[in-house]
């Protein structure tokens, strides 16, 4: 008798191994953001992690191959968020891009919409930031490992997908600026947290502040758009009208 082709598969669960160096990684990128490398010792480590000590050695060869660990953690979790924002691009796909300028200025728009929902309202993405914000200040092997996994190829989509929405060059100059100026905004909201809830009155910043957030973010890309519009339509106005 075959078996029914709906079964499912039954899901593998976590060993005590895997779960004891998730917990140490999750420990090492909070205290490691909150403290720095040199700041943290082990012992902290796994302390946070509730772990033997020796653990850290025996999955990760030590403290340094535990950073790039937790750098190697925020690859893997920030290519998901970006996956779902704006999509794989045509080298991972194989097909080629459509070029709709609509399609991609709502690519835009929603990347930014979901970046303001993860970095602004996910706790667990202050741990990354401060974790990143520590590596950029003191550039390591780990920085490394999150600019070739996550930043120059989100930096690379997202001027790709500019030039689909605005026929200026993905790699020129200006569009590389635009896109860091449309990230960057979003990354402010999250590292200048405390000063924005006091400023604005908040008393933390859950998914209803972060709609605000979101739609002030968008309400700048259409401000950046609507110029290139205005002027595209400036340089091509017939002469005497």
């Amino acid at each position: 008798m075959s078996k029914p082709t709906n079964a499912k598969i039954p899901r593998r669960e976590a060993s005590p191994a895997d779960m004891t160096r998730a917990a140490l990684v999750r420990a090492a990128l909070k205290l490691f953001g909150r403290q720095g490398f040199d700041g943290t010792s082990t012992r902290e480590i796994a302390a946070e992690a509730r772990a033997n000590i020796g653990s850290i050695a025996y999955h990760f060869g030590g403290k340094e191959g535990l950073r790039n660990a937790a750098a190697d953690y925020i690859v893997d979790t920030i290519q998901t968020i970006a996956g779902q924002a704006i999509g794989p691009s045509e080298s991972e796909t194989g097909e080629p891009e459509t070029g709709d300028p609509e399609a991609a200025r709502a690519q835009l728009f929603t990347a930014l919409e979901r970046m303001v929902a993860f970095i602004v309202a996910r706790p667990e993405a202050g741990e990354i930031v401060q974790f990143v914000l520590r590596e950029l200040s003191h550039p390591t092997a780990a920085l490394d490992r999150i600019y070739d996994g996550v930043f120059e190829p989100t930096h690379r989509r997202l001027c790709l997908i500019w030039e689909q929405a605005t026929g200026e060059p993905a790699e020129s100059e200006a569009t590389r600026l635009t896109v860091f100026t449309l990230i960057g905004q979003v990354v402010y909201f999250r590292i200048g947290r405390e000063a924005v809830m006091r400023r604005m009155g908040w008393r933390a910043i859950g998914d209803a502040e972060a709609t605000k957030i979101a739609a002030a973010v968008t309400d700048n890309l259409s401000a950046i758009l609507a110029r290139r519009d205005f002027g595209s339509a400036s340089f091509n106005r017939p002469e005497g009208s």
